[in-house]
This record gives structure tokens, C-alpha cells and sequence, in this order.
């Protein structure tokens, strides 16, 4: 029995194996996952329902089970609202930050780093988020 709040095991395995500068996919509902798998991702569909299983309450699993150490959205239209990239920004704290160009945000999904695709039932547009993972910093590691 695991004591994780993450406990999905594909999940969990692709985690495992997702070293320093991995990419992990938390994807909302719309996004064509099917065409953006790369040669090395796993891609996971809990959008069992639209709605159901956000990308925030997926954020947090994950943050809780890896570190992360940057981010990338994909730029939105400046008539669009994307309030979404605010609550990932509160979530993930000081780590990098970035907006990309839409096809420029899926040829990276498409990188052999890209270890992860998780599909989200998120209904929010712009919800993409791309993670890259960190390194686990030991007590006496704190100036780099």
C-alpha cells in the first residue's frame, strides 16, 4: 500500500524513470495528445469526464511526488483569458517561467524528453503546461 496522495501506478513509474531536465505534460482536455506523443512519453488519460480531474489537482499531485524547477505555457491570445497560468504560477512558486508560441509549445511536447503526457478532463483553454523536472537538492545543498 502506498502512502502518496499520487498513487496511479503508470504515473508513478513514468516519475520514476523522468530524470533532471524531463519533461512531464499536464495537458487540459482539448489538447490532441494522440499526435504529440514523442518517442520516449508515456501518455496517461484521466479525462474520463470533462471536468473531472483539473490540472490544478494534477499539478499538485505531481508536486508532491517530484521536483520541478521550470515551467512553460503556451502563449494565449491577448483577447483570451488564461487565469489558469496565475493559479500555476502560485502553485509551482520560484521556479522558471516561460509562454511559448503554439506550434513553437508542441514541437517541444514532441522532444524525446518529454517522458510524461498527462490528459486532464480541464475545461479552462490555454491550461497546457509543460514541466521540467528538478534534482533533489541534499540538506547541505542550498547555494546552486
Amino acid at each position: 500500500m502506498l502512502k502518496t496522495a499520487v498513487i496511479h501506478p503508470t504515473i508513478l513509474e513514468a516519475l520514476g524513470r523522468s530524470g533532471h531536465f524531463a519533461q512531464v505534460v499536464i495537458a487540459d482536455g482539448n489538447l490532441p495528445v494522440g499526435a504529440m506523443t514523442g518517442p520516449n512519453s508515456t501518455l496517461v488519460h484521466l479525462n474520463f469526464r470533462p471536468g473531472i480531474l483539473d490540472a490544478l489537482s494534477v499539478l499538485e499531485g505531481i508536486l508532491e511526488v517530484c521536483p520541478i524547477q521550470g515551467a512553460i505555457v503556451m502563449e494565449k491570445p491577448s483577447e483570451a483569458n488564461a487565469e489558469i497560468h496565475t493559479a500555476y504560477q502560485a502553485l509551482l512558486g520560484d521556479v522558471s517561467w516561460e509562454a511559448m508560441e503554439r506550434w513553437a509549445f508542441y514541437d517541444k511536447i514532441r522532444e524525446p524528453a518529454t517522458t510524461l503526457i498527462i490528459q486532464t478532463g480541464e475545461q479552462r483553454r490555454f491550461a497546457n503546461l509543460i514541466l521540467t523536472v528538478g534534482v533533489v537538492k541534499m540538506a547541505q545543498e542550498s547555494g546552486f
